[in-house]
């Protein structure tokens, strides 16, 4: 299977968990060893060590915050490319609740590979858009229960 086939039935599975809260089948995906770069440390941490941790991170923060919004809806801006034992894309989280702006998140992720496991993820914010979050959550996080920590 390509990284990138793979990669697809990683995000799959992700949206499929997403919606059933049974994360059993994304932690398959990960190496135990694995490591993710979260990028955007505001919901608080900056990095997970262990696939254990990696899903109950998913977890926590879908809880803490995606699932906060009316809707949140994932676009592909580009990609997927493959190199090597990575895939990357370019992507945006669109999140919408009554009585706030929408809020549009953009981010680059590498996911590295070693066959068919996920070793590294990383997630990647441009400065500009980590600030609009920040500002984001201060402005309108108390309005959706949203807490930052950074």
């Amino acid at each position: 299977m390509s990284h990138i086939a793979r990669f697809a039935a990683y995000a799959a599975a992700f949206e499929k968990a997403y919606e059933s809260d049974d994360w059993t089948e994304v932690g398959e995906f990960f190496r135990e060893d694995a490591v993710y770069e979260i990028g955007l440390p505001l919901l608080g941490r900056a990095r997970c060590d262990g696939r254990d941790e990696i899903v109950a991170w998913f977890k926590e923060v879908l809880d803490r915050f995606d699932r906060r919004f009316e809707t949140r809806t994932l676009d592909l801006l580009d990609g997927p490319k493959e190199e090597g034992d990575e895939v990357w894309i370019h992507g945006a989280a669109r999140y919408t609740a009554p009585g706030v702006p929408e809020l549009v998140l953009k981010l680059e992720e590498t996911v590295r590979f070693e066959g068919e496991e996920i070793v590294h993820l990383e997630d990647r914010y441009a400065p500009e858009i980590a600030e609009e979050a920040e500002r984001y959550l201060r402005e309108h996080g108390a309005t959706l229960g949203i807490e930052a920590s950074a």
